[in-house]
């Protein structure tokens, strides 16, 4: 998921500022890979990449809750990538700037969230305080009530520690999701809702989740605003090693 030696996942991304841009493949960063345009910004009725990923997904009704624990997905922040650091830390790593760390090169202690997705603000991050949540773009509640009920074990736990359905957001931005999907709840931060959504997408589609009608109908409605979008791909094999389960 990272490398060693100060280089992220995201330094294989080329981003601009205007417009919608195109990301580069391979990216295990939601946050960083792709366009930061709003969903009714850019103009087009079409979409890209993502918006026909988005028409793809297959459309069902919400399962029961009924069953659902956040230890049904494994013990949180298992690290799944075996580089020896927690999820959660690889994610503030990956995502902080100015980062420094405390015994060792694993425990984040401190960094700087720079134009937090969800709110457009700067936040600090302190380790022991919560300012800083490490968010599920698919939410494990929403996820489980679209397919991952019926999942083993190895398959859960790989979507709860794929960097590509990781972020680090403000906390107090994020705790307004609860386990929303894309019918429920946007980011506030209407520049970020493109690449949002299209991460949304592209975790659905690479596990096998289904949407509601409501939800793949919001999907398009975003990503028809901005034409050039790309889906992000990359993050964790789908399946988690036999000694998380």
């Amino acid at each position: 998921m990272r490398l060693r030696g100060g280089a992220t996942a995201a330094a294989v991304l080329v981003l601009t500022m205007t417009g919608c841009t195109e990301q580069t493949t391979g990216s295990a960063d939601p946050g960083r890979s792709a366009d930061q345009t709003d969903g009714a910004g850019a103009g087009g009725a079409d979409g890209g990449a993502a918006r026909a990923a988005a028409e793809s997904l297959t459309v069902k009704g919400r399962a029961p809750k009924t069953g659902y624990d956040r230890d049904r997905f494994g013990t949180p922040w298992a690290d799944t990538d075996s580089n020896d650091c927690d999820t959660r830390d690889d994610i503030l790593e990956r995502d902080l700037k100015e980062v420094k760390f405390t015994g060792g090169t694993c425990k984040v202690s401190y960094g700087v969230l720079e134009s937090d997705p969800y709110s457009g603000k700067d936040v600090t991050y302190r380790r022991g305080r919560s300012k800083v949540d490490i968010d599920h773009v698919v939410a494990l509640s929403d996820a489980w009530q679209k397919g991952a009920k019926y999942w083993d074990a190895s398959k859960r736990i790989a979507l709860a520690n794929d960097p590509l359905n990781l972020l680090a957001v403000d906390a107090s931005t994020n705790r307004s999701k609860g386990d929303g999907d894309t019918a429920t709840w946007l980011p506030p931060n209407k520049g970020y809702r493109c690449t949002y959504v299209a991460a949304q997408v592209a975790v659905k589609k690479k596990y096998g989740l289904w949407v509601t009608a409501a939800e793949k109908a919001a999907m398009e409605k975003v990503l028809s605003g901005c034409p050039d979008q790309k889906l992000p791909s990359g993050g964790n094999p789908t399946k988690a090693p036999a000694r998380f389960h």
